[in-house]
């Protein structure tokens, strides 16, 4: 029974060593731990901005009189050339009008010929003094008084024909013809939205850019935003239209409320994909000379500051910090603190600490890799 009892305090110590054993190894295993390696490189960056894409000319077709719409020429959608005649109005009361203009013509010049032969008169009684001189300068009066009139009543006529010609509405240039709310027999008043016509045979694409990306475009462009640089068109169903874009302009100033300043791109559109009032993202890139770039996923943050492991010559990891130059989706852009060459840890930084020791497992970047 003694020797029994003496057997099970050997036995737990001898389990308790093992245990402690198996533990001791755990805790001084070497774990892998993928890491990346820095190489400093030309990158290519692309930004995405949402996009308005807006007609070429988009012009609202407006009535200039009031009146009834006698016919509507065109349908909605019909494509139409500059000149063309769209809609008709009732012209009935400009038509008087301009007739009672005329008629006043008439009598002004019958009166002005009145009163050239009453002045002719006039004048041969004065050099034969038989009226007296008065007489005269109240027959030029009256013919400079009736020559007025014609003026008065040729001012008329011009302004009838002006009137008239607002019954008839033709199309300002070549384009398509949008919706057609009033239709026949519709009573108008003067500035009546009759319909719209969108000149679509190029588009433009208007997008605001931040003022740090504008000034990054900037340098990179050689002291000035790159005129016709070369753009791509993202349409609505994340699809790329087939046809490359150029910028044109840019304004001049910097928005208050947003701190972005807007810019237009230019697309061809001869197969009248794009429509005016779509939407869309304007793709552009920019290039970066001798970047370093860091995954997201290697950098943690402590109080504001950004912060890598370092993967020594001997395997120990030490945490370093770095100044990054932009922060894009995915990755940093380092501005400085760490150079090419050295090595980070690239990702399963939650389960290492400073100054522990690793397998390190080296690995690339596929995204880091697509941006060259």
């Amino acid at each position: 029974m003694k020797i029994k009892w003496m057997a099970i305090p050997i036995l737990a110590a001898a389990m308790q060593a093992c245990t402690g054993g198996t533990a001791q190894k755990k805790d001084n295993e070497i774990a892998e731990i993928p890491v990346l390696k820095l190489t400093e490189q030309d990158t290519s960056l692309s930004f995405d901005y949402v996009a308005d894409i807006q007609a070429y000319r988009n012009v609202d077709i407006r009535s200039r009189t009031h009146g009834f719409i006698d016919k509507v020429l065109v349908d909605e959608g019909e494509k139409v050339h500059k000149g063309q005649l769209l809609f008709q109005l009732n012209d009935r009361e400009h038509v008087i009008a301009l007739n009672k203009a005329k008629a006043n013509l008439a009598s002004a010049l019958s009166a002005a010929n009145i009163a050239q032969v009453e002045l002719e008169r006039i004048t041969t009684l004065v050099d034969k003094k038989v009226i007296s001189p008065s007489e005269l300068s109240l027959g030029e009066a009256r013919l400079s008084e009736a020559e007025a009139q014609i003026k008065t009543a040729k001012a008329m006529i011009d302004d009838a024909n002006q009137k008239l010609s607002y019954s008839r509405i033709r199309s300002p240039f070549n384009g398509t013809i949008d919706r057609i709310p009033l239709k026949a027999g519709s009573l108008i008043d003067e500035g009546a939205l009759l319909t719209t016509i969108s000149d679509t045979k190029e588009m433009y694409a208007y997008f605001d850019i931040t003022e740090n990306e504008y000034l990054q475009f900037t340098r990179n462009g050689k002291g000035r935003f790159e005129q016709n640089k070369s753009v791509k068109l993202i349409l609505s169903d994340g699809s790329a239209y087939p046809i490359a874009g150029k910028i044109q302009t840019h304004e001049n100033a910097f928005s208050g409320n947003t701190g972005s300043i807007a810019f237009r791109a230019v697309f061809a559109n001869p197969k009248n994909i794009l429509k005016h009032g779509a939407s869309g993202k304007v793709e552009l890139d920019s290039k970066l000379a001798g970047s370093i770039l860091i995954p997201q996923k290697s950098v943690f943050e402590i109080q504001d500051k950004n912060y890598v492991f370092v993967v020594g010559k001997d395997n120990t990891v030490k945490m370093k910090s770095f100044v990054p130059k932009l922060r894009l989706p995915g990755f940093f852009v380092c501005a400085s603190g760490l150079n090419p060459g050295e090595t980070i840890v690239y990702e399963g930084i939650q389960n290492i600490r400073d100054g522990a020791v690793i397998k390190p497992v080296y690995t690339s970047d596929k995204s880091l890799l697509a941006k060259k």
